[in-house]
């Protein structure tokens, strides 16, 4: 049995990949990011994960007011080195994203979503949410799955450049920002 060829679109162009490199992988692949030069080729959606960003998503778009757009999986371009995918996205009204266009940049972002599966967590909790606090996006929320329900971390950027953690009382989610929203954690799963 001979090697196969490494597909072109693999092969590592100086040695790491950059942001504009993520466009030259083929849909087939499936979803991918770049993280500091890496990339990170996802693994597919468990149940929770698909369902949880489909309501989260709705929810968001049906209370948006007119301009804002709400987009899942589309990635931002935090630098040359990282383009990140998160779950679920709320750009702001003047954003300009066209029919062909295949990432936004952090100062269209308003609220980044992460719906953690088993293989992320540690980006998830950690590495993504200082990437997003350094670009300056203003809200980030990481949903989790706890005992076959829901739960909502929710953080809005501090003077100091870092997320500082907001309460959630009783599963309820109150914010006024990036626009008023209310939302029963319970509704996102099961």
């Amino acid at each position: 049995m001979g090697a196969e060829a490494i597909p072109e679109w693999m092969r590592i162009p100086q040695g790491q990949w950059t942001a504009d490199d993520l466009d030259l992988v083929p849909e087939e692949v499936g979803r991918c990011e770049v993280l500091d030069g890496a990339l990170i080729v996802m693994s597919p959606q468990r149940f929770f994960h698909s369902t949880t960003i489909r309501r989260l998503a709705n929810a968001l778009e049906i209370a948006a007011p007119p301009g804002w757009t709400v987009v899942t999986e589309f990635t931002i371009r935090i630098d040359d080195r990282t383009r990140l995918e998160p779950d679920v996205l709320v750009l702001r009204p003047g954003a300009i994203i066209t029919p062909d266009s295949t990432f936004c940049w952090p100062g269209d972002v308003a609220l980044a979503v992460e719906v953690v599966s088993p293989d992320s967590t540690v980006r998830d909790r950690v590495i993504k949410p200082a990437k997003y606090a350094a670009a300056g996006i203003p809200q980030y929320w990481r949903i989790e799955e706890d005992d076959g329900a829901a739960t909502d971390h929710i953080y809005l950027l501090d003077g100091n450049g870092r997320y500082a953690r907001t309460a959630v009382e009783d599963g309820k989610l109150h914010l006024d920002q990036p626009f008023p929203f209310f939302l029963d954690i319970g509704d996102l799963y099961p």
